[in-house]
């Protein structure tokens, strides 16, 4: 299961790099060429938010078959840390997902702002060329 979680932090943290590559000001030559990266990129990212559905429905199935200790007495000390630490590990991996989904939906709309400035861009040229 841990495969899982690699390869949505591993994507989560490709989609925070070209974001931040994509908003930093002053570099035009490294932006253009990145544009055209992340805008073939954009597709296969998608697939991730459907695999951070699944995955969020695996930490929710966890959650309500996980057993309840109702009393102190019922649980010994071991099984209560076990329990601890899996809820600790479902909440760390619940804001994985969130960060992934954030991240992805943050890159689609730069992506798309970049892009249109940069045709913007190129219009203006165009049209102060003929004038």
């Amino acid at each position: 299961m841990a495969l899982e979680w690699i390869v949505v932090a591993y994507a989560a943290g490709a989609e925070a790099m070209m974001l931040l590559l994509l908003t930093l000001p002053g570099s035009n030559p490294l932006r253009h060429g990145l544009l055209s990266v992340t805008k073939t990129l954009l597709k296969p990212f998608l697939s991730i938010l459907p695999f951070c559905f699944l995955l969020l429905l695996d930490i929710y199935w966890k959650y309500e078959t996980m057993p309840s200790c109702k009393t102190l007495n019922s649980c010994s000390p071991s099984e209560n840390l076990r329990h601890q630490k899996s809820t600790v590990k479902s909440q760390r991996n619940a804001l994985l997902i969130a960060a992934a989904v954030a991240f992805y939906w943050l890159l689609y709309s730069v992506t798309k702002l970049v892009d249109r400035v940069e045709q913007l861009q190129f219009q203006i040229k165009k049209s102060v060329k003929k004038e």
